[in-house]
């Protein structure tokens, strides 16, 4: 496949920019503006993401107590019903028609089954336009 096929933003050519170009000097001094506040904030979300020791002394932090909540239910309470059944459970078994009356099945557009009864319902199935 050729690379004019592709989207631009699959170029083989590299994402280096010329230099950048502003309508006015104050938009330019509002795009410097805007940068250094990016970067400041890039500073600070550094800063808030390392891991700071507790203030408090270790003996003075209360921890917390884990456990339900009260009202509730332990596990070990909880019983399962007996049903009395014991072993293990039986195959279903596989249905199979033993009447009569039907004589097969019929196709009559793309996956469209249907059950033919008569003669007649064969034949007009079979001349019906697919």
């Amino acid at each position: 496949m050729t690379m004019h096929l592709h989207h631009p933003a699959l170029t083989t050519m590299g994402k280096r920019k010329g230099k950048q170009k502003f309508a006015s000097s104050e938009a330019k001094l509002k795009q410097e503006a805007l940068k250094q506040e990016w970067e400041q904030n890039q500073k600070r979300w550094a800063d808030m993401s390392k891991p700071r020791a507790m203030s408090l002394p270790s003996s003075k932090v209360a921890l917390p107590v884990l456990g339900p909540p009260p009202g509730r239910f332990m596990a070990s309470q909880a019983k399962s019903l007996d049903t009395g059944v014991t072993g293990a459970v039986t195959v279903k078994q596989t249905q199979h028609y033993t009447g009569d009356r039907l004589l097969g099945i019929t196709i009559l557009h793309k996956s469209c089954l249907q059950p033919v009864f008569s003669q007649e319902q064969a034949i007009e199935a079979a001349q019906m336009r697919r």
